[in-house]
C-alpha cells in the first residue's frame, strides 16, 4: 500500500515521536511505501527514518518554498509548486491516508481529505492517530457535527479513530484487503 501520513515537521516530544516510529516500523515492515510531504527535519525524519530502516519505501512530495528540506535519496521525489498541488498530488499517490500529530498544515490537510470523502469523491481510508490524546478534542467535534446533523455520511464512514499505531495500520490493511 502507498500510506500518506499527514503530520508535523516539528521536533517534538518522545511521547509524540515514539508512537511515530513505532507506525513508521510496521508500514516498513509490512513492505508499505510512506508518501510524506518530503521534509528530512523533525517528525517527517522521524517517520522516514522508522520507515526506510524496516525495508518500506519512500515516496515524498515537497513542495518548491520547502525543496531545502527535502529528504536526499529517497525513492521517488516530486516537488509542487504550491501548497494546493501537494496536497493533490499525496492524495492521488496514496491508498490510504493516516493523520498525526501536526499543527494548522495538517489540520488543513486533515479536513481537506475528508471533505472529499464526505461528497464522494473518493473512498480512500482514513486513520487519524490519536497519539496521547491530542486530537481528542477534534475528535469530540467530530462527533458533535455528527451528532447534530452536520455531516452527509456518519462519522464512522469517514474516518477511524486510532489510539495506538498497531490499530491504525491493521485498519487499513483491512479496509484494503492487505494482509
Amino acid at each position: 500500500m502507498n500510506i500518506c501520513v499527514f503530520l508535523s515537521a516539528a521536533d517534538l516530544d518522545d511521547r509524540y515521536t515514539g508512537p511515530a516510529r513505532e507506525f513508521a516500523r510496521l508500514l516498513g515492515k509490512g513492505g508499505h511505501t510512506l508518501v510524506w510531504g518530503g521534509s528530512d527535519v523533525g517528525l517527517m525524519k522521524v517517520v522516514a527514518d522508522g520507515v526506510e530502516e524496516a525495508g518500506g519505501r519512500l515516496l515524498g512530495v515537497s513542495v518548491e518554498f520547502l525543496a531545502a528540506k527535502a529528504r536526499p535519496g529517497v525513492d521517488e521525489m516530486v516537488v509542487a509548486k504550491d501548497l494546493a498541488e501537494r496536497k493533490r498530488l499525496l492524495l492521488e499517490k496514496a491508498d490510504a491516508v493516516v493523520i498525526m500529530v501536526g499543527g494548522t498544515g495538517t489540520l488543513d490537510e486533515a479536513t481537506e481529505i475528508l471533505e472529499l470523502k464526505k461528497h464522494g469523491h473518493t473512498e480512500k481510508p482514513v486513520v487519524l492517530l490519536n497519539t496521547a490524546g491530542f486530537y481528542d478534542g477534534l475528535k469530540e467535534q467530530f462527533r458533535c457535527m455528527d451528532d447534530e446533523g452536520f455531516l452527509p455520511r456518519p462519522l464512522t464512514e469517514l474516518v477511524f479513530f486510532a489510539e495506538e499505531p498497531v490499530g491504525a495500520l491493521a485498519y487499513l490493511e483491512e479496509s484494503l484487503g492487505v494482509a
